[in-house]
């Protein structure tokens, strides 16, 4: 009764949906308040309903009630609780409910925190939202049911896929979506702006805090799916440019894009156009993602469904809205006003500079990634894309971005002073190059490039300070007054500055552990001694255990630095005997920012076992730079100016020329 609960909710909140949909558009089409405030009503009870249904959901696995399908293939009895609750979003009928969870709740905070929007741009928000509400509801109720029954009710099920088994899976999902799903308000804005005919740096304002926040939870949500990768899988590594890692980085890099050009056209109401296609194509990369991971077209880890209908069916989603939001911004970008001018030599320039090799990057992912798909479906041929391809593509592309993020906040808007904004970068420059210069003494035989890579790192990471330092007079006034104008600078110029800051220690973390690090890959018995980076490796014994749902053969090492001993790793080799899948879990010790990784592997005729081992140079500072970055995302979240409307211009009184006001 209580599962028949949540699937009638599911049903209620289509319907409340559909009314959000329709009924607030009409209501702005006829500047009726009446029915444009039906708009934050509906999103509510939406968000109710669904909250009430995914609570159903969480509860049929919590007891293990296995006369739902989607229970008994996705959980055991025997599970710990952590990973019953995770394992509601482990499958593709699950995560699809945490989806369009997400996606209601960001319409109730329009809902809530958009009471000073324009009446009829909040109607036409939460109605264009709705929309999409709307489609992936009845995506659920018709393709993916989470509430489908089974009669009778098997006695036990079939577990969880082993390798989501883990507390990565408890924060790295729900985070990813919040910087996916979060996207749909964008979306949204740009419609409804579209659809209203009326775009003005009022409207970037209303739009930025919502594509900042969920810039700043796609990023951890990025981070710790790299990391969750990089322990579970035990094959050492952090991204491999998969398919569906490409997936959830395409929105990131059209993301920063959008958060870039939105601060051009709340400052001086230009790249209108612009920003609103990065609004639309952002939340389309978006949607590609959700296809490409639930259509069956990819085999991955991350991949849900095989379904070909799942497929078909998200393919028109992805054609009505991608489609008619792209035909609407055709219809009305020749009615659209550019707004300001400004010199190639500005701030503006800086950030259309940056635009530019971000956008050109995404197309490069992108096309990495749909092209074998392309060339399957047409020709039959299979072929591969992989590291070479994007890392020879990419890389080009991000360091002459690396070289002028820095310069982007010294600029002055309207027009510059380049040469000026380069001779506050000297000290950054300076240090930088030291540190390619120190990294190639140290490290005997250190590619160039990697030098200069790390230097370029640290560049980007004083640099990001130096903003700060001329803004508070650092070196121009008293120590004492420059330090009450730093700490009383706009939290919003902290957020830049931390977020670009951590964006030049993930440079740092990517190089060195990609130039730097060392393998060894051995057979071993116990008593036996490996030595890498320094470290000597005892392999000590194997033991075994049984625990819930899986046995296991769990390696003990010594690590010694000498003499001394250092450190305890353990690894294991894990059989779920449910699913007879085997698993393997990574032992790892952090020294510094450097970590000793070490993978067992599978037993030998011998007595031995092959044992994989790594040094991973300065591997925690790419997720480390993440983490910076989405705290400079959080702190400029903080600023009350992200949280208000641009305030209106006041007309000008006829006959009387007013001055424009200064930059």
């Amino acid at each position: 009764m209580i599962n028949e609960l949540g699937h009638y909710a599911l049903v209620l909140a289509l319907a409340v949906a559909l009314v959000q949909a329709s009924v607030p558009i009409l209501g702005a089409h006829r500047r009726d308040a009446g029915l444009m405030n039906v708009a934050p009503v509906t999103a509510v009870l939406t968000l109710v309903l669904v909250a009430l249904s995914y609570a159903v959901l969480t509860r049929a696995y919590l007891v293990s009630d296995f006369s739902l399908k989607t229970v008994w293939e996705n959980s055991h009895s025997m599970m710990p609780t952590i990973f019953k609750v995770t394992g509601v979003w482990g499958n593709h009928e699950g995560s699809m409910m945490l989806w369009v969870l997400i996606l209601v709740l960001f319409g109730a905070l329009v809902a809530g925190f958009g009471r000073n929007l324009p009446a009829t741009l909040r109607a036409n928000v939460l109605g264009v939202q709705a929309w999409v509400t709307v489609a992936f509801l009845l995506f659920i109720l018709l393709t993916s049911n989470p509430f489908a029954r089974l009669d009778p009710a098997p006695l036990e099920g079939q577990d969880l896929n082993p390798i989501l088994q883990d507390y990565g899976l408890a924060v790295h999902p729900p985070l990813l979506y919040l910087g996916y799903v979060g996207f749909s308000i964008t979306f949204a804005f740009a419609v409804a702006a579209l659809i209203d005919g009326h775009i003005d740096a009022a409207w970037a304002r209303w739009v930025r805090p919502w594509a900042l926040a969920a810039w700043t939870f796609l990023t951890i949500g990025i981070a710790l799916g790299s990391y969750w990768s990089y322990y579970e899988l035990g094959w050492g590594g952090w991204w491999f440019w998969d398919p569906v890692e490409n997936a959830s980085f395409m929105p990131w890099l059209a993301g920063t894009a959008l958060l870039h050009s939105a601060l051009v056209m709340e400052k001086r109401e230009a790249l209108k156009i612009w920003t609103v296609l990065l609004a639309i194509l952002t939340f389309s990369l978006s949607l590609l993602g959700t296809f490409l991971v639930r259509s069956g077209v990819l085999t991955s880890v991350h991949a849900f469904a095989t379904d070909p209908t799942r497929g078909v069916f998200i393919l028109a989603i992805l054609v009505i809205f991608i489609g008619g939001a792209f035909a609407l911004f055709a219809l009305r970008a020749s009615a659209l006003r550019q707004g300001g001018l400004f010199a190639p030599i500005s701030r503006e320039g800086a950030l259309v500079l940056n635009n530019l090799f971000l956008t050109t990057a995404t197309a490069t992912v992108l096309v990495g990634t749909l092209y074998p798909l392309a060339l399957e479906s047409l020709t039959g041929a299979k072929i591969s894309v992989g590291p070479p391809f994007f890392n020879l593509t990419f890389a080009p592309l991000i360091i002459p971005l690396f070289l002028a993020v820095p310069f982007g906040p010294l600029m002055a808007w309207k027009r510059a002073d380049l040469l000026a904004a380069a001779q506050r970068l000297y000290l950054a420059a300076g240090i930088g190059l030291l540190t390619a210069l120190a990294v190639m003494f140290v490290a005997t035989g250190a590619p160039v490039l990697a030098a200069l890579a790390i230097g370029l790192g640290v560049y980007v990471m004083v640099g990001a300070m130096a903003d700060l330092v001329q803004r508070a007079g650092f070196g121009r006034v008293p120590a004492a007054t420059a330090a009450r104008r730093f700490v009383g600078l706009p939290r919003s110029a902290f957020g830049t500055a931390v977020a670009h800051f951590g964006l030049g220690v993930a440079l740092v973390g990517i190089v060195a552990a990609t130039a730097f690090s060392s393998e060894a890959i051995v057979t071993m018995k116990p008593g036996e001694t490996q030595t890498i980076a320094g470290y000597t490796v005892r392999f000590d014994d194997v033991t075994q255990a049984t625990r819930g749902t899986y046995d296991a053969d769990i390696a003990h090492f010594s690590v010694m630095r000498g003499s001394t001993k250092v450190a305890d790793l353990t690894s294991s080799k894990r059989l779920y005997t449910t699913r007879r899948q085997p698993t393997t879990e990574a032992g790892i010790k952090t020294f510094g920012f450097s970590q000793l990784y070490l993978s067992l592997g599978d037993a030998q005729d011998d007595g031995g076992r092959v044992v994989r081992l790594w040094w991973k140079s300065w591997v925690t500072l790419i997720w480390l730079g993440a983490l910076v970055m989405a705290a400079g995302g959080f702190t400029s979240l903080s600023d009350r100016r992200l949280r208000i409307g641009a305030p209106t211009r006041r007309r000008k009184p006829a006959g009387r020329p007013v001055a424009e006001p200064a930059e």
